[in-house]
């Protein structure tokens, strides 16, 4: 396993230890999500601007994470990713969702990790 998956696998360790409520707020999720990064000792910067109008919601070295609440429109979402990963700035994304979406596993090349909070409560939900 190279750096670059080791990190991708380390940040999504650290993220299934998240155990937000079923009905939490974006960003109720973002300090869900920053509090277990930070427990993990995983350095990351916050609304990290990639280019203009293009802004991830964290940067952990060169990967980013990106938080959805619900279940997104997976077009739409892939030409986010899309965006964020020809920023030049990414190596890799980390998408954290409350309720799964399909996703490609890379985008340009680029390695694509999902993280879906549903399944880590280990109940489905509505």
């Amino acid at each position: 396993m190279n750096q670059l998956q080791q990190d991708i696998q380390s940040i999504a360790a650290a993220l299934a230890a998240v155990r937000a409520p079923a009905m939490p707020g974006e960003y109720d999720l973002h300090a869900e999500v920053s509090a277990a990064l930070t427990r993990a000792g995983i350095v990351h910067s916050h609304e990290y601007r990639l280019a203009p109008r293009c802004r991830i919601d964290f940067l952990a070295g060169r990967i980013g994470i990106e938080i959805k609440k619900g279940r997104p429109a997976a077009s739409a979402l892939r030409d986010q990713l899309t965006r964020y990963l020809h920023s030049g700035e990414l190596d890799a994304i980390v998408v954290v969702t409350q309720q799964a979406v399909a996703l490609p596993e890379s985008i340009s090349g680029k390695p694509v990790r999902s993280v879906s909070l549903n399944r880590l409560w280990g109940v489905a939900l509505p």
